[in-house]
């Protein structure tokens, strides 16, 4: 079958689209016991954690095929799955399992998402590892109420985008940032009340706030925007910081947070997907899905042999919405 492998750890161009075997089942089940299937991969999503196993920066053993996310139809199920209700022929998600830019994965069935016929492929890989993420953002980690200000950073990026719906249904009021005016536009449409340049984003806090500042800052960009993060919160205001697209925070000195005494925390998607919680999110993600809370944008399709180009889009931050491989029909 076709894969994409990646040998060393490097730039886009070690993205390399090879012939590789066929994924087996294996004897043992997962650490969680609950088995594993093979899936038919017909689209894989492209997100930065992808970025950062190709860049070593969460490394992987090498040599590894990249992608953490995707949805197909089951091939193969070992019995231990088939006791969870999955089956060959059914039509599934995954998220957080690598080995996804190919056309089959070998995925644990702890990590698969049943997905009902009304949620078609597209709209699918577009609430998985992105829709996931943007709930457990807005209704977990920092529990959004009506009349909140919520500061959302990269808001016409995959997580931002859903994240603005999602706080707006919450009735929070949305502040988003953008790198140009076609994606601040973007971020109205998805519901935020202001979109701005992430230069005029502290008078923009402002002026809602009457300088009192954000109840929360949901920033998804790292260390371009992490000082200016700080700064936009309220007293005993929360910062999440979910991502790095920027690159890493640096160390810094925790007496940074002594005035206002704000809340910082770096969430990661895995700890809230644990044991059952991964299909009572999705379920509620669909349910948001079905109620309009959450429209994604139709994805941009790049081939499965054009994944660099496609991590090199991402990298760019000139896209919007989510990114994906089309692998198969």
């Amino acid at each position: 079958m076709r894969a994409i492998h990646v040998d060393h750890v490097g730039g886009p161009e070690r993205l390399v689209l090879q012939e590789v075997a066929q994924p087996q089942l294996t004897s043992a089940p997962d650490r969680e016991g609950d088995g594993e299937v093979v899936v038919g991969v017909h689209l894989a999503g492209v997100n930065y954690i992808d970025v950062y196993h190709r860049t070593g920066r969460y490394p992987l053993p090498t040599p590894f095929t990249p992608g953490v996310e995707g949805v197909g139809v089951i091939r193969a199920c070992s019995p231990t799955a088939g006791e969870r209700g999955l089956a060959v022929g059914q039509r599934v998600g995954w998220v957080m399992t690598p080995g996804s830019y190919a056309e089959a994965a070998l995925v644990p069935a702890s990590k698969v998402i049943p997905l009902p016929d009304d949620i078609d492929d597209e709209a699918a890989v577009a609430l998985l590892v992105q829709g996931l993420t943007a709930h457990y953002l807005a209704v977990d980690t920092y529990r959004l109420a009506p009349g909140e200000i919520a500061v959302v950073h990269a808001g016409a990026g995959g997580v931002g985008w859903l994240l603005i719906q999602l706080a707006t249904a919450l009735g929070a009021v949305v502040i988003a940032t953008a790198s140009t005016p076609e994606k601040c536009r973007l971020c109205r449409a998805a519901g935020a009340q202001v979109a701005v340049g992430y230069d005029d984003v502290g008078g923009a806090v402002d002026e809602v706030t009457d300088g009192v500042g954000a109840h929360v800052v949901y920033d998804g960009v790292g260390a371009a925007t992490f000082p200016e993060s700080l700064r936009l919160l309220r007293r005993r205001g929360t910062l999440v910081v979910y991502g790095a697209a920027s690159g890493p925070v640096p160390p810094f000195d925790l007496g940074a947070l002594m005035p206002g005494s704000p809340y910082l925390t770096r969430p990661s998607l895995a700890d809230y997907i644990v044991a059952d919680d991964l299909q009572q999110r999705a379920r509620a993600v669909f349910t948001a899905y079905r109620a309009r809370q959450l429209r994604p944008q139709a994805p941009t399709r790049y081939p499965l042999a054009d994944a660099a180009r496609a991590h090199r889009d991402l990298e760019s931050r000139a896209t919007s919405g989510k990114l994906v491989l089309t692998v198969t029909a």
